[in-house]
């Protein structure tokens, strides 16, 4: 099916979209130009949507606002926003609505083949080193979902040989039927606890990345993660490991072996890139190669890796380099929003950091934290609603030694004292380890505020 044929086939239906935001635009745009009948709903009022209410209203779009935008849904077609958890559409699926996604659809309509990543940690950056290794291979390749970029509305330019890379969240696969051609599965581990109904609904809607794949498919997945590792016995296509051990387990996929990372196939093994000529700091970030190595195999030759690999400086946000000064560096890691990321975060580094956490509660431990910080850290400044409980996690560990923590009310005070106590050599990290929920629209603004508060230190 392509687009066009998707967009007849909703001819006299009724439809609506969940979300007024600049992910929605795109597709809100396709089905008004189509001349459906399109509703819009958002919990935002039109004061707060501002001239973005008022431009869809001119193109025929009627608007659904407010606490109850929800309320009483009957359209023939709903369109879920990626945060909005399924149940609360379950009224308007029994009143016999299809409820579908952005995403859902261009899975059916897109004519090309499909990579697809997901995971607790590490998607953002596996999926941009995947995209980017399959450009400089010479591919054109069409880079969006989860990763800020709808793609639907392109599908109609998309030709049958080109790629599409997306990174997917678990709250757009909990109700995806089909599965990409490429799936790769980084690491699980708890998270988004505040919206899911428990780890078990997490790990269902993971899943659905490989569960409807077909014999002729590939399936990656980490095989140092307990939880992953057990879930590839459910995959149909081909499986792929990446681990840091080869073990009998490791027929196909990537290993380490004298600081570098080699991939198997059957008997055959290869030296595929040399861990000294990845740019970016990190073990988290060896894991993030080892799994785009596994997804491009047959795709991208070794050399174009290793090229690619010396010059990469990273995702913005994602242990960003936001500037030297008197010998200190600062990074943004805002994208840390749980506690095994900032974990990842402070283990790229050799020495111990100054590091700035803390944010909005997501319902899941900091025990693991804790420890880390200590081994890390040499000093903590937090800011934020759970600054309370990584503060206890620190201090109840068993490795704590009176590490110094400070609590600020807000972020340039964080800044201005981590200034004030660092040394050339020392290494400033915003990570905050929570949502940015509590002050920030999304943890994008948070990194900006961050990097723009940084940049003006005199």
């Amino acid at each position: 099916m392509t687009l066009q044929e998707y967009l007849h086939a909703l001819t006299g239906k009724s439809v609506a979209v969940i979300g007024i935001g600049i992910s929605n635009q795109p597709l809100l745009r396709l089905l008004l130009a189509a001349g459906l009948d399109v509703t819009a709903c958002d919990r935002k009022d039109r004061a707060a949507l501002g001239a973005a209410a008022e431009e869809l209203e001119k193109s025929g779009c009627k608007l659904r606002l407010g606490p109850d935008y929800l309320a009483g849904l009957d359209q023939d077609v709903i369109f879920r926003t990626p945060g909005l958890h399924p149940r609360f559409l379950e009224d308007a699926k029994a009143r016999g609505s299809e409820i579908t996604s952005e995403m859902e659809v261009f899975f059916r309509v897109c004519p090309c083949p499909i990579i697809a990543v997901t995971g607790s940690d590490g998607k953002t950056t596996t999926t941009t080193i995947i995209a980017r290794l399959l450009e400089a291979a010479g591919h054109t390749v069409h880079l969006g979902g989860n990763i800020g970029h709808p793609l639907l509305a392109e599908a109609d330019s998309i030709r049958s040989t080109d790629w599409a890379v997306v990174e997917l969240s678990s709250f757009q696969l909990m109700t995806m039927e089909q599965s990409p051609h490429i799936a790769v599965l980084t690491n699980l581990a708890p998270n988004h606890l505040d919206v899911h109904t428990d780890m078990d609904e997490y790990v269902r809607a993971k899943a659905a990345i490989f569960i409807h794949q077909g014999p002729e498919d590939t399936a990656v997945f980490n095989g140092d993660n307990q939880v992953t590792r057990s879930l590839s016995a459910a995959a149909i296509g081909a499986l792929s490991y990446f681990m840091a051990e080869p073990s009998d387990q490791l027929r196909r996929g990537c290993f380490l072996r004298d600081n570098a990372i080699w991939y198997r196939d059957g008997a055959a093994e290869r030296q595929v890139l040399p861990l000294s000529g990845i740019l970016l700091p990190g073990r988290h970030n060896v894991e993030n190669y080892m799994a785009a190595i596994c997804a491009v195999q047959g795709l991208v030759p070794d050399e174009t890796i290793r090229d690619f690999a010396g010059t990469f400086g990273g995702v913005e946000h994602r242990i960003e380099l936001v500037r030297e000064r008197g010998g200190v560096r600062w990074y943004n890691d805002s994208i840390a929003s749980s506690p095994s990321r900032t974990i990842a975060g402070l283990r790229s580094f050799p020495d111990q950091v100054i590091l700035i956490a803390g944010g909005k509660d997501k319902g899941v431990s900091y025990d693991s934290l804790g420890p880390v910080i200590n081994e890390h850290v040499k000093l903590l400044i937090l800011c934020g609603a759970t600054a309370g409980v990584i503060r206890q996690s620190v201090e109840k560990a068993e490795n704590y030694r009176g590490l110094e923590i400070v609590e600020v009310s807000e972020y340039p005070d964080a800044v201005a004292l981590a200034d004030r106590r660092s040394a050339a050599g020392d290494v400033v990290i915003l990570s905050p380890a929570s949502t940015s929920f509590d002050r920030f629209k999304n943890f994008e603004e948070r990194g900006r505020v961050f990097k723009e508060l940084v940049r003006k230190l005199p």
